[in-house]
C-alpha cells in the first residue's frame, strides 16, 4: 500500500511543477505585457492633456502654466468632455432644452417680402367731381336741390333763375323771327346768343312755340352724381359762371395711404394694396397703387399712395378711414437668408443669435454675431454671420444665454466669456482678502447659490474694502437710482424703467475712482462698475419689460457685490424668489423688508423672501 501510494507522489509532484511552470509562462508574461501596455495607453492619454482655464473656457493649451488672459493656473479639461465639442460651445440636455422650452430652425433662403402696414382714408376720386355753375347772370327764383348729399341725374332741374339779360335777348329772338325770310342771319344770330347761354335747341324751339317772353329760366344738371356742396341760397344774386353745386360721381373712388420716409424705398408703382374698412367688417378690398406723391409733406414726413377702386354699389364713402398692407419684395439679386425675429437678440450695437451644434452625445450651441438687413414684419434679413443649412434657436434663446453666462461661456452681454456676474457667483475672483482655489472650475463651483441655499457660505468670500466717505456716498446715489428702477419694473412700467437706467448711467459716470487709492478696491470696481453700465444701457434701449428683467437680474447681483465690498452707509435687504426667471429663482435689493417683486411685476407681487441683510 505504502509502495503504491509512493508512486503516485512521486508522478504527481513532476506534473505540479511542470503545471506551473506551463501556467507562469502562458500568463505571468502576458500580464507584464497588459502592464506596460496600459503603462503605455496612460503615458499616451497624459500626453494628450488638455489644459483650460476655469474662467476662461476658450484657453486649451497642451501645457500646464497660466491663463494668458487672467493669470490663474490652468486646469486640465474634464476628461467626460466631448472633445469635438467647441469651447465657446454651451451644451445642453434635452430635459434642460424641454424645460427652457428650446426650439431650433435650419436656416434658408427665400425671395424676402417685406409686409408694410398702411393708413389712409377713402376720397372722391378728383377726376368726377363737378362744379354745376350758372351760364347766365341773375336771382335764384327756385331751388330743385336744397341739401347736400342728395342724388341728382344729369338733365334734371335744379333751379330756376330770373334774368332781365334773358327776357332782353327772348324779345330780340321774336323780333328777328319777324325778318326771317329777308334777313335770316338776323335769326340765326338771336338764337346762337341763347345757345351761349346753354339753352337747348329745345328750349329755344318751346320759346319760339309759346310766343311769350319766360322771365325764369330753368337751370339742368350737366352731369350725374351726389351734391357734395351746395353754395348758393334762394334769392342769390349770380354772375355767369358762378358755381351752384358742387357734384361728385363715387362710382369710383380714391384709396389715400400714408407711406412713411423709412417705407418709400420698399413701395412703388403697381403695387397691390389689400384693405379694410371699419364699417365693412370681414370685407378685403384690393387695388393697384396708381400714383405715388413726388414730394413729402413737411409737416407729416409722409407721402400719399393713391389707389382706384370701383365702387358701384355705393359701399365705400368719402372719408371713411381704411387699414391697408403692401407685401413688397425686396430689389433682391438672388434669395436672401431670413430668419425669425425671435432668434435674434440685440444689444443696441451687436446682433446675436445661437447656432446649434449636435452630435451623438449631446446638444450643444454657439454664440455667433450676424448683420442684420431689413425688417421683414416678423422675421429679419440676415446680410452676414449665417450659411444656408445652419440651425439656430428660435424660441428659448434667453435661457440659454443665462446658461452660457453661468458657465463662462460667451454670451450676449459679455461676448468675450468669462465669469457670470450675478453678486452670488464670484467665479473665483479674490474679494477684498480672501484667498482663490487653485485648480477649480470656478464657474460651476457657485452654480448652486443662485437658488438661495448657503447664504452664509456665499457671502463668506467677500470682506468689506475699507473706501472714502465721499466714494461711498456716490455708490449710495447709484444704490438710490437703483431702487427707482426697480420699482418701475414692480409697476410694469418699461418707459420709466428705461429713463431710470439712463439717470442711472448718468450716476455711474459720476463716481469718482480716484477714491479708490487701494489696487484691489480699484480692480474690484472696474469691473463691477463696467458691467453695471452695460446692463443700465441696455435697459435704456429696450421699452420690452421682459428684457430688461432680464438685463435688471445681472445688474442687482452687481450692485448686491458692489454693497458688500464698499458699504452704502444704509441696511440693504437681498430678497430673492424662487419663481422668477422660469422658475430659476432671482435676487433683488430693496431697502424695506416688504416684498415688491420686480421680476413678476403685478401678477405676483408679494412672491418672495428676505435672504440677506446687508450693512
Amino acid at each position: 500500500m505504502k509502495s503504491e501510494t509512493k508512486k503516485i507522489i512521486k508522478i504527481a509532484l513532476p506534473m505540479m511543477v511542470l503545471g506551473l511552470l506551463l501556467g507562469w509562462l502562458l500568463f505571468g508574461g502576458s500580464t507584464t505585457n497588459k502592464q506596460e501596455e496600459h503603462h503605455n495607453h496612460s503615458s499616451e492619454v497624459s500626453e494628450e492633456t488638455i489644459w483650460t482655464c476655469s474662467m476662461h473656457p476658450q484657453i486649451r493649451q497642451k501645457e500646464p502654466g497660466n491663463c494668458p488672459i487672467c493669470g490663474m493656473d490652468l486646469i486640465p479639461l474634464e476628461s467626460n468632455s466631448n472633445s469635438d465639442l467647441d469651447p465657446m460651445a454651451i451644451s445642453m440636455s434635452k430635459t434642460a432644452l424641454e424645460l427652457a422650452n428650446v426650439s431650433t430652425e435650419i436656416v434658408g433662403k427665400t425671395n424676402p417680402v417685406k409686409l408694410i402696414k398702411l393708413n389712409g382714408k377713402i376720397e372722391a376720386d378728383e377726376r368726377s367731381v363737378y362744379s354745376q355753375s350758372s351760364h347766365i347772370p341773375g336771382r335764384i327764383e327756385r331751388l330743385m336741390v336744397n341739401f347736400t348729399g342728395e342724388y341728382i341725374n344729369k338733365g334734371q332741374i335744379i333751379a330756376y333763375i330770373y334774368s332781365p339779360d334773358l327776357v332782353t335777348a327772348q324779345e330780340e329772338l321774336f323780333e328777328a323771327r319777324k325778318v326771317v325770310e329777308t334777313q335770316p342771319q338776323f335769326f340765326n344770330a338771336a338764337k346762337e346768343k341763347l345757345r351761349n347761354w346753354k339753352l337747348s335747341d329745345k328750349q329755344i324751339a318751346q320759346i319760339l312755340q309759346s310766343g311769350t317772353v319766360s322771365e325764369q329760366l330753368p337751370i339742368h344738371s350737366d352731369v350725374s352724381g351726389y351734391v357734395t356742396q351746395k353754395m348758393v341760397n334762394l334769392g342769390d344774386y349770380v354772375n355767369k359762371g358762378k358755381a351752384l353745386y358742387q357734384i361728385a360721381n363715387l362710382s369710383s373712388v380714391w384709396g389715400l395711404f400714408d407711406i412713411y420716409e423709412t417705407d418709400m424705398p420698399w413701395i412703388k408703382k403697381g403695387d397691390e394694396v389689400a384693405f379694410t374698412v371699419p364699417s365693412l367688417p370681414g370685407e378685403t378690398f384690393t387695388g393697384k397703387i396708381a400714383y405715388i406723391d413726388p414730394v413729402i409733406n413737411p409737416q407729416t414726413r409722409v407721402a400719399k399712395a393713391r389707389i382706384e377702386i370701383k365702387n358701384v354699389d355705393f359701399r365705400l364713402k368719402p372719408e371713411m378711414f381704411a387699414s391697408g398692407t403692401v407685401e413688397a419684395k425686396l430689389p433682391l439679386t438672388s434669395k436672401a437668408i431670413v430668419i425669425p425675429k425671435s432668434a435674434v437678440m440685440w444689444t443696441g450695437e451687436r446682433s446675436v443669435v445661437y447656432v446649434k451644434n449636435e452630435s451623438s452625445k449631446e446638444v450643444s450651441f454657439v454664440l455667433r454675431d450676424v448683420i442684420l438687413g431689413p425688417s421683414l414684419g416678423n422675421s429679419f434679413v440676415v446680410k452676414d454671420g449665417l450659411r444656408e443649412g445652419e440651425e439656430i434657436a428660435v424660441n428659448g434663446t434667453f435661457s440659454i444665454d443665462a446658461a452660457a453666462q453661468l458657465e463662462g461661456k460667451p454670451s450676449m452681454m459679455n461676448p468675450e466669456g468669462g465669469p457670470a456676474m450675478t453678486g452670488h457667483n464670484h467665479g473665483g475672483m479674490n474679494m477684498g482678502g480672501s484667498k482663490e482655489i487653485k485648480g477649480v472650475d470656478h464657474s460651476k463651483m457657485n452654480m448652486s447659490k443662485t437658488t438661495g441655499e448657503d447664504k452664509k457660505d456665499q457671502n463668506s468670500i467677500s470682506e468689506r474694502i475699507n473706501t472714502t466717505e465721499l466714494f461711498r456716498t456716490q455708490l449710495k446715489k447709484v444704490f438710490y437710482t437703483y431702487l427707482k428702477l426697480k420699482d418701475a419694473l414692480v409697476n410694469d412700467d418699461s418707459s420709466k424703467a428705461s429713463g431710470y437706467a439712463k439717470e442711472m448711467s448718468l450716476a455711474m459716470r459720476n463716481v469718482d475712482m480716484k477714491q479708490l487709492t487701494d489696487k484691489n478696491a480699484h480692480d474690484q470696481w472696474m469691473t463691477i462698475s463696467k458691467e453695471i453700465s452695460k446692463s443700465a444701457t441696455a435697459i435704456s434701449e429696450t421699452l420690452d419689460v421682459e428684457k430688461q428683467r432680464n438685463y435688471f437680474k445681472n445688474m442687482s447681483g452687481l450692485i448686491s457685490k458692489g454693497i458688500k465690498l464698499f458699504g452704502v452707509n444704509q441696511k440693504v435687504y437681498e430678497q430673492f424668489c424662487p419663481m422668477a426667471d422660469n422658475n430659476k429663482g432671482a435676487y433683488w435689493l430693496s431697502i424695506t423688508k416688504e416684498i415688491k417683486n420686480p421680476y413678476l411685476g403685478k401678477a405676483m407681487l408679494t412672491c418672495g423672501e428676505v435672504k440677506d441683510e446687508i450693512h
